[in-house]
């Protein structure tokens, strides 16, 4: 089992950022790859970005590429997003989530722990 915990989201007025964190534990996190998702009222799970074991390879949604920039830190066992130019669709729960699939996974199926998730509100 993998545990995690999501922290960092909040209200936040369009152009600004936020950073959030996922601390992880349990089985050994760099054995992972990780990614975030996001939930609006109404919508469906979508993929946001993920990062492989090694942190070597990312891979982002066209919607925040540009402007969101994942990040891991093994040692600390910890998984972050930086959130650049956050816009009124960037509104939703943000989750983390695990996976110990191999490739380039992005669908909810890929992943195998979530969080509970952190809420992220872009005012205008």
């Amino acid at each position: 089992q993998v545990q995690l915990v999501e922290s960092g989201g909040g209200l936040v007025q369009v152009g600004g950022s936020l950073r959030l964190s996922c601390a992880a534990s349990g089985r050994t996190f760099k054995n992972y790859s990780m990614g975030w998702f996001r939930q609006a009222p109404g919508k469906e799970r979508e993929f946001v970005t993920a990062i492989s074991r090694s942190d070597i390879n990312t891979y982002y949604a066209d919607s925040v590429k540009g402007r969101f920039t994942i990040s891991r830190d093994n040692a600390k066992n910890t998984m972050y997003l930086q959130m650049n130019s956050l816009e009124s669709g960037d509104t939703a729960v943000y989750y983390c989530a695990a996976s110990n699939s191999f490739g380039w996974p992005r669908e909810p199926t890929d992943f195998n722990y979530w969080g509970q998730g952190t809420q992220v509100t872009v005012s205008s």
